[in-house]
C-alpha cells in the first residue's frame, strides 16, 4: 500500500494544470453549456423583438408572447452565470481536501445540472410551441426567424449538455464516495 495514493483529497493542494483541466470531459461539456447560454441570450436579446412603425412597443417574435422572450433571456443569463460558477468550482475542486466538502460540491453539481436539464426541456417545449403558433401576419418579413430557430435548437442542445453534466457528476460522486470509504479503511487511527 506504500505506492498507492487516494483519488483527489490525497493530492489536494497541487499546482493547477490548465491543459489537463481543459481536456476533462466535464470541463468540455460545461464550456458547451456556457456557450449555448450565450447563443440563446444573444439571439433573443438581439433579434427576439420586432419594431413596427404603427406600434409603440416592440413585441416578441414568439407569438407576441413577452413571457417567451423573457424566459429565453432569463434562462440564457442564469445558465451563463451558473455555468461560469460551476466552472470556477471545477477549477477549485482539486484544492478541496475534505472528502465531505468534496461530496457536498459534487451533490450540488448533480442537483443543479439535473435542474437545468429540466429547465431547458421546459424552455425548448415552450419556445418551440410559441414559435409554431406564431401568426405570419405578425411578422410578414420574417424578421428574427433565424434567431428564433437558433434559440429553439440551442435550447434543445442544452437539455443534453446539462443532462451529460448530471451523468458526469454522478460518476464523480462514485469516485468521491470510493475515496471516503478508502479513507475510513486505511487511515491511521487517531492517538
Amino acid at each position: 500500500m506504500d505506492g498507492f495514493q487516494a483519488y483527489g483529497a490525497g493530492k489536494a493542494g497541487g499546482a493547477f494544470d490548465p491543459a489537463t483541466f481543459i481536456r476533462q470531459p466535464q470541463t468540455v461539456v460545461r464550456i458547451l453549456c456556457w456557450l449555448f447560454s450565450i447563443v440563446i441570450l444573444g439571439c433573443v436579446a438581439n433579434e427576439g423583438y420586432v419594431n413596427r412603425p404603427e406600434e409603440v412597443e416592440p413585441y416578441c417574435i414568439f407569438n407576441r408572447n413577452q413571457n417567451a422572450c423573457n424566459y429565453g433571456i432569463a434562462m440564457g443569463t442564469l445558465g451563463f452565470l451558473c455555468s461560469a460558477a460551476f466552472l470556477a468550482l471545477d477549477v477549485y475542486f482539486p484544492q478541496i481536501s475534505g472528502v465531505k466538502d468534496r461530496k457536498k460540491a459534487v451533490m450540488a453539481d448533480i442537483v443543479v445540472s439535473a435542474l437545468w436539464a429540466f429547465i431547458w426541456f421546459v424552455g425548448f417545449c415552450f419556445l418551440a410551441n410559441q414559435w409554431q403558433v406564431s401568426k405570419k401576419e405578425d411578422n410578414p418579413l420574417n424578421e428574427g426567424a433565424d434567431a428564433a430557430r437558433a434559440t429553439i435548437v440551442f435550447s434543445f442542445f442544452s437539455i443534453f449538455t446539462w443532462g451529460g453534466l448530471t451523468l458526469l457528476s454522478l460518476e464523480r460522486l462514485k469516485r468521491v464516495s470510493f475515496e471516503e470509504e478508502y479513507n475510513k479503511l486505511f487511515s491511521p487511527p487517531l492517538a
